[in-house]
């Protein structure tokens, strides 16, 4: 004899050994392709002393960081525009908040199309394409509806509550290019983030027994930096640290390589310190629904067979060199989080430290997926699959990163292991920087004028202007 509960019990476990044999007899692993948007490398796996992300640190520890991972493009859209594609901005053309890509490139298969196209069911929730953040949430924004069966755009109350916000800098335009915060009394569960995890856990659960490409796109850590109040809770603001500004420092580099101006938007050292309690608060809450997902994969009996991948469209300045936000091209701005677990990566717990791209991550997953057809030959990657299994595997790849001022002057950069070259205007007519990590990783010596550098900037030079044209630069 067997009690009702017991035979419940037994029933649920049964149909989850179940599923889990079915899903690790598919050829074909599924994707959880996690995007989060503004955050930078201020994670605790990658080793920074304050933040608390013992989900994402987690994730890490089952598979590869990248610590030399770079955005294409260090403004929202085009870089989710870029990494989507597989193209560099220079080819789709879009370098700004308004262009939709389909109107250079209206036959581009992007990467989930190429997912369905094989078979797989594609899905996105929250943020992938670019959102006005927060104007634009509770909408499709601005997202390309052939890549995805199906679209979820929650809405919560951190959207309904903007006017509660404190704003440090108000002169800058709009919610989303403020230094705005608001300490949430809500739960995880009423702030759209939230609603992003719990809906994609939704489609995980539907779709298990099948091939699936889910998209969960964060909207933290942008601002206005919004989190459940026990988030900020974490840091107090009077222990936070803002990164010390030298008179000058703002000036070691062309006029063009500076957003943020004057310096710190003339925050006093209490505003900063808020503003780092606050931008912190939103990492660590988008760290705990990440941890949702991760939770739901395992109960599921999908971790082994789902490879996942988290991501920022593009790092984010907290005050270095004074500048906050993104659109430079300092490390702060270009370096991004990037971390592999799953089926196809076998360093399990390594760090890789070779210069790699968003771009890569197209190639990387049609190859790990072993996806046969419809995969473009035209792709500006290269898949990681070398790295994922051995992070020291020889890789010649530098990344490429750029930004646009004033409507049309471009900034190119690449970045290699040990240096980072950039030049402004048509053949660094406008002025060009060179940064020598190793000597000196803050970036507070530009070497683009050294008579003895003369030689590698002429190298760094000649790789930038190669790989960039390959990719549609025109000059």
């Amino acid at each position: 004899m067997i009690d009702r509960r017991s035979f419940l019990q037994s029933s649920v476990t049964t149909a989850a050994a179940s599923a889990s044999a079915s899903a690790q007899g598919r050829s074909q692993p599924n994707v959880l392709f996690i995007a989060t948007d503004d955050m930078s490398n201020a994670l605790g796996c990658y080793g920074h002393p304050v933040v608390k992300t013992p989900h994402l640190d987690r994730l890490a520890a089952r598979g590869v960081r990248f610590d030399r991972a770079y955005t294409q493009f260090a403004l929202c859209s085009p870089s989710r525009t870029s990494l989507m594609t597989g193209l560099a901005p220079d080819t789709t053309h879009v370098y700004d908040l308004q262009k939709h890509f389909r109107t250079v490139l209206p036959d581009v298969v992007t990467m989930s199309q190429c997912f369905q196209k094989n078979g797989y069911y594609a899905a996105r929730v929250g943020k992938i394409y670019h959102y006005g953040n927060p104007g634009q949430i509770g909408t499709d924004g601005l997202d390309d509806a052939p890549s995805w069966n199906h679209r979820v755009n929650p809405r919560g109350i951190d959207k309904d509550e903007e006017p509660k916000l404190a704003i440090h800098t108000p002169e800058r335009k709009g919610l989303g290019s403020t230094i705005g915060f608001y300490s949430s009394p809500a739960s995880d569960e009423k702030h759209t983030d939230g609603m992003v995890a719990e809906e994609t856990i939704r489609l995980i659960e539907q779709r298990k027994d099948e091939p699936f490409f889910l998209a969960a796109g964060f909207y933290r850590p942008h601002c206005p930096y919004i989190a459940p109040s026990k988030y900020f809770e974490m840091y107090p603001a009077d222990k936070m640290s803002p990164i010390p500004f030298a008179p000058g420092e703002d000036k070691i580099a062309p006029p063009w390589a500076y957003y943020t101006t004057p310096p710190n938007w003339n925050m006093t050292a209490r505003q900063q310190q808020e503003a780092l309690q606050a931008y912190y608060a939103s990492i660590s809450f988008v760290d705990a629904n990440v941890g949702r997902l991760m939770a739901a994969l395992e109960r599921l009996h999908l971790l082994e067979n789902t490879v996942v991948v988290f991501w920022s469209d593009h790092g984010y300045g907290t005050g270095e060199h004074g500048q906050w936000m993104k659109q430079t091209l300092f490390e702060a701005a270009a370096r991004v989080p990037m971390i592999w677990a799953g089926p196809g990566v076998g360093a399990r717990g390594k760090a890789c430290g070779r210069t790699v791209e968003l771009l890569d991550l197209y190639p990387t997953l049609t190859d790990l997926c072993g996806l046969a057809s419809h995969v473009p030959a035209n792709l500006h990657g290269r898949s990681l699959r070398p790295l994922l299994n051995s992070p020291v595997a020889r890789w010649d790849k530098p990344a490429l990163s750029q930004v646009q001022r004033q409507g049309s002057l471009m900034g190119h950069s690449i970045r290699t292991e040990r240096y980072r070259f950039n030049e402004w205007g048509p053949k660094g007519a406008e002025g060009v920087e060179l940064y020598d990590y190793q000597a000196d990783p803050r970036e507070v010596k530009n070497l683009g004028a050294s008579a003895a550098q003369a030689g590698l900037r002429e190298k760094l030079s000649a790789q930038l202007a190669t790989v960039a044209a390959a990719r549609g630069r025109k000059h």
